[in-house]
């Protein structure tokens, strides 16, 4: 860092290098003594970099993460050389984190999501030629298992689900804004490798979600709808118009109810993931659903907040608004993505009834366009355990997979493919073609 980056601080040399002399951030003697070497120069290195990100921010101390972190690196990509070298430094040092940790899906899948000879060279030699050493550099620093590759590292099966109130350090935005509403723990939206630092110091800086004040809604999001909005539009609709700031829903529960279970969950997993993609939202509160709300009610509302009405009309404009990347606009899906996030059980359970009453309804016994669903390894796991329930699933055509499908579209020839998805997210980084879930019944078994 060159002197000067902070105004306001004094500098001094360490080991040949310039470092800060004196943090405008409140320290406690442990964190000084680790930012004066005594625990290495890894562990300095690593824990001044929690520091200067968090003095970027305003924060004024450090709060102790005592749970695990979630990764949103998981990705072998070969130009992330700066990532893999300061990995084996951590290694080399000997350090890892107090707590196992989770990361985001994997990005191929060769047995479930098959791909064209020319494709897999793409993908192992070129994109993700790094996958096999990295994977070994993450097991290393602190991976929880073979097993922890998911962008819903909050599902019972997996795992690490943090308790209320608690300050944890995460990347992944659909995981952040989860983990912050639905949850009612504490983490910022970090960038990727800051929050594996987080997990290595056991400190992260207290600013923004960490506060209350921070937590406090911008908006209130009116919702009158006539019937339940499609989750992944209204968050869709919600993101793109508060942006980074909270906002605080009310209405939804006279069609979720004002019970927080397991359907409750998963709508605010989607609609979540998709104001965290098409917008940057890392919490929202629901009126007597989500934790604070349901404690706190409008109280938190700021004084100055704004209003914005969702109606019937608004979520048709802004699913209007989604563009269509084909190159054929008219072209026959070729694949289907569902669930980005990564589904939980209950919405495996009701994708298969729902495809096999869509089959039933159109005389067919498997789907017509090649479909994908998506999950985490460990309720993959149990799927199979369920053997009525696996079969049925696999009697559709329908395949399971624990793969990311946005890392998958990456591949420059894959994005070229006429591909559908009811996931929000994936159609925003990706050349996928949003449909709603009634929609991708209706493509995936209808007769040609």
């Amino acid at each position: 860092m060159e002197p000067g980056f902070y105004a306001d601080s004094e500098y001094r040399e360490i080991n040949g290098g310039v470092i800060l002399a004196d943090y405008r951030m409140e320290l406690t003697e442990e964190e000084k003594k680790i930012l004066d070497g005594s625990g290495g120069e890894t562990l300095r290195k690593a824990l001044e970099s929690v520091v200067r990100y968090g003095e970027v921010f305003g924060a004024q101390r450090l709060a102790d993460v005592k749970q695990p972190v979630h990764l949103v690196t998981s990705f072998g990509i070969p130009i992330l050389k700066p990532v893999f070298s300061l990995m084996q430094e951590l290694i080399e040092a000997g350090l890892k984190t107090d707590y196992p940790f989770t990361v985001d899906p994997r990005p191929v899948d060769y047995k479930n999501v098959k791909c064209s000879p020319i494709e897999k060279i793409v993908f192992s030699k070129v994109m993700y030629g790094k996958q096999a050493e990295y994977e070994k550099q993450l097991k290393a620093v602190g991976l929880k298992s073979e097993k922890a590759f998911t962008c819903a590292c909050y599902l019972d099966e997996v795992g690490n689900v943090p308790s209320e109130g608690s300050v944890i350090a995460w990347a992944e935005s659909s995981a952040v804004v989860y983990a912050n509403s639905v949850l009612g723990a504490r983490t910022n939206r970090n960038s990727g490798v800051l929050e594996l630092l987080s997990g290595i110091t056991g400190k992260t800086p207290v600013f923004g979600f960490l506060t209350d004040e921070g937590r406090k809604a911008h908006w209130l999001i009116d919702i009158k709808t006539s019937k339940i909005p499609e989750a992944q539009i209204l968050g869709s609709a919600i993101g793109m118009k508060v942006i980074e700031e909270v906002p605080y829903i009310k209405g939804l529960d006279k069609f979720l109810g004002k019970e927080l279970n397991a359907d409750a969950k998963d709508y605010f997993k989607d609609m979540g993931a998709a104001s965290a993609s098409n917008g940057a939202v890392g919490l929202f509160h629901v009126e007597n659903l989500t934790p604070e709300a349901a404690k706190e009610g409008d109280s938190l509302l700021r004084d100055d907040y704004k209003t914005y009405v969702i109606d019937d009309a608004e979520l048709e404009r802004i699913k209007a608004g989604y563009p269509v990347m084909w190159k054929n606009k008219d072209a026959k899906a070729e694949r289907c993505f569902i669930g980005c996030p990564h589904l939980s059980y209950n919405q495996i359970k009701k994708w298969t009834a729902n495809i096999e009453a869509g089959l039933k309804a159109s005389g067919l016994s498997q789907v017509g366009v090649k479909t994908i669903m998506t999950s985490a390894p460990e309720v993959v796991e149990k799927l199979e355990a369920d053997t009525v329930l696996h079969k049925r699933l696999l009697a559709t055509g329908v395949k399971i997979s624990s793969i990311c499908p946005l890392m998958y579209m990456n591949n420059p020839l894959c994005s070229k493919k006429p591909i559908i998805t009811n996931s929000n997210k994936l159609r925003t980084y990706t050349t996928c073609r949003y449909m709603t879930d009634d929609e991708i019944i209706e493509t995936i078994t209808m007769k040609e």
